[in-house]
Order: C-alpha cells, then sequence, then structure tokens
C-alpha cells in the first residue's frame, strides 16, 4: 500500500483550532524535556527532505515541527565553532538513523513480518511514509501528551496512513507490554521493532528490562532496530558539567544511561543477535561520506554510537 501525500502544512493555519494556535497550548507547556526532542528530531528530518540527495522523504516532518510552535530554534544557525561541530554531529546521526531504521522495518516487512512497534514513538512519521505491504498493523507506544499532540496535527492536516495505525499510550518506565496486547498486538506472529534515540533515555533497569520484553513478544522472523548511544558519552558529559547544569537543547544533559560496552554480547544475553554498525559506514554506504577523522562519538570508533539490526534468538 502506498503511503498518503500530505495535504498540506501544518504553518499554513493559526486559527483557534489549529495545532499551531497557543490557545490549544504549545507542547513545550505539557511535554516532558524527553518529549520535546521530537521536535528537533521532525525540524532535522524536514530539512533532510529539502535536499536534492536526500537519503530519505518525509513530507511530514515540517508539519510537525511547525505545529510545535517552537521549532524555529532548531534552524537557528550556530553561534560558535563548537556548536556548529555539535549540530552538525547531530544532524548527521539522526539523518542516517532515519534511513538505516527505514531500510530494516521494509527488509522485515518485505519477509514474514506484517507487524511493526514503534517504542518511543515520538512525531515519527513511518505509518504515512513508507510503503507497507497489504496487512500491515503498526502499532505507536508513546506518553500521552505526545500521542495527544500528535493526533491532534494529524487530524488538523487530514493525513492518513498507509497501513493499520494503533496509538498506545503508556510510559515505557512500567508496564506497555500489556496495553500493547491488549491492543491487538499478536505475540505468536513475527514483528519488527524500532527503538529510536530512545534507549539512552532510559535507565539501564528499564533499558534492558524493554528489550528483554519485547524478546519474550517475538517469534523466530522478528527483527529490531535500534540505536544506542556511545558508551562513553555520558561519563565525558558528566565531568564537563559537574553540576549537571546544561543550556536548552543540550539532549546528552537528559540521558540516564550509557550504551552498553559490548553491545552484542548485551543483546544476546537478553534474546537478540545483532548485526552493528556506525554511521560514518552507513552513511558512506548512503553514498554520502562524512568525516570521521576527529574520533566523534557519535560517528563511530570503538565506544562510539551504534546502529542496531537485530533477529530474536530462539
Amino acid at each position: 500500500m502506498s503511503p498518503a501525500a500530505p495535504s498540506g502544512s501544518a504553518a499554513s493555519s493559526e486559527s483557534p483550532d489549529s495545532p499551531n494556535s497557543t490557545e490549544r497550548g504549545s507542547p513545550s507547556s505539557s511535554f516532558p524535556p524527553v518529549g520535546l526532542t521530537a521536535i528537533g528530531v521532525a525540524a532535522i528530518r524536514a530539512s533532510e527532505s529539502e535536499r536534492a540527495d536526500r537519503l530519505f522523504d518525509d513530507p511530514y516532518a515540517a508539519g510537525f515541527a511547525r505545529a510545535a510552535g517552537d521549532w524555529r530554534q532548531w534552524s537557528t544557525a550556530p553561534t560558535t565553532e563548537e556548536a556548529a561541530r555539535v549540530r552538525a554531529r547531530l544532524i548527521s546521526w539522526i539523518t542516517v538513523r532515519t534511513r538505516f531504521l527505514d531500510d530494516v522495518l521494509l527488509q522485515a516487512c518485505a519477509g514474514p513480518c506484517r507487524q511493526v512497534v514503534i517504542l518511543g514513538a515520538g512525531l515519527d512519521s513511518r505509518a504515512f511514509r513508507l510503503a507497507w505491504p497489504e496487512g500491515t498493523r503498526l502499532w505507536e507506544l508513546d506518553l500521552a501528551d505526545v500521542i495527544e499532540f500528535k493526533e491532534r496535527v494529524i487530524l488538523a492536516e487530514g493525513w492518513q496512513p498507509g497501513c493499520q495505525r494503533i496509538t498506545v499510550p503508556v510510559d515505557l518506565s512500567e508496564d506497555w507490554g500489556d496495553p500493547l496486547l491488549r491492543a491487538a498486538f499478536d505475540p505468536g506472529a513475527p514483528v519488527a521493532w524500532v527503538a529510536e534515540g530512545l534507549l539512552a533515555y532510559l535507565t539501564v533497569e528499564v533499558r534492558d528490562a524493554l528489550i528483554s520484553r519485547a524478546a519474550s513478544l517475538s517469534v523466530t522472523g522478528s527483527r529490531m532496530g535500534l540505536t544506542l548511544a556511545p558508551s562513553d558519552r555520558l561519563a565525558a558529559w558528566r565531568r564537563t558539567h559537574p553540576e549537571g547544569t546544561a543550556e536548552r537543547g543540550d539532549y546528552v544533559a537528559l540521558w540516564r544511561s550509557a550504551g552498553p560496552a559490548d553491545p552484542a554480547g548485551w543483546l544476546a544475553a537478553l534474546g537478540w543477535s545483532a548485526a552493528l554498525f556506525d554511521v560514518a559506514e552507513r552513511s558512506a554506504a548512503y553514498g554520502r561520506p562524512i568525516d570521521d577523522r576527529g574520533g566523534d562519538g557519535d560517528r563511530g570508533g570503538r565506544d562510539g554510537a551504534r546502529l542496531v539490526d537485530a533477529s530474536r534468538l530462539l
């Protein structure tokens, strides 16, 4: 089934019933800080979609970002060389991981998977923009405030998903498996999971429980695409921010765990066989090589961020 094209821009309407309206409330006033990171991701995806050599096309991202009201902070030019370097690193990371996880899902659904679960979905638009096989069902799990804002934008724009889309408002630090099962998820059928830009915002205990619970709901043929933060990044941030204070937009300040030092071994212990990739390698494979000579933690290296394509071990 082909994805539906968006009918317009969320920036075009300022009526009181619009998601843009201050009377309706900006997500800045109701989202938790972690939820607000979804706005920046949407803005970066919108910018990538305008490129002639784009790695993916997300025609919905601009509508989500503009409806958020304070999206402009993400397009403001950095004021220092260091800020520019951090911005470039973040843009590369989000752009490449988006393409990577698109590929994981489409490959899984080209096989036996007709169930997709996006954990911590944020403003993800894959239900709308990817071409899904007939019979695909996609569940989006996130906090109730995030889902409520997203649904307002979707309703205002008249967007239609290219699959059966089901939203499940949950706190992923609590029981989310039972709500998913009550939403007609079939644990006896293959499933493709996505945990994108999520795990670093969970404690180690919650992170491990989430991956283990997903394994318990997965049969042979199931896949999982996920992103892992650099194993040393959080410790480095804490050394340079001993008081724990940070400027607006410093997403590392919100992290509650670092990536595992041995990702393959960690996933194997939780029920998954993993293929690991780094951003520089995948970006080059997509025809957009990036300079990795600086040893940037988000771009690769022994302790760098990782892109994971995992299969269920049984």
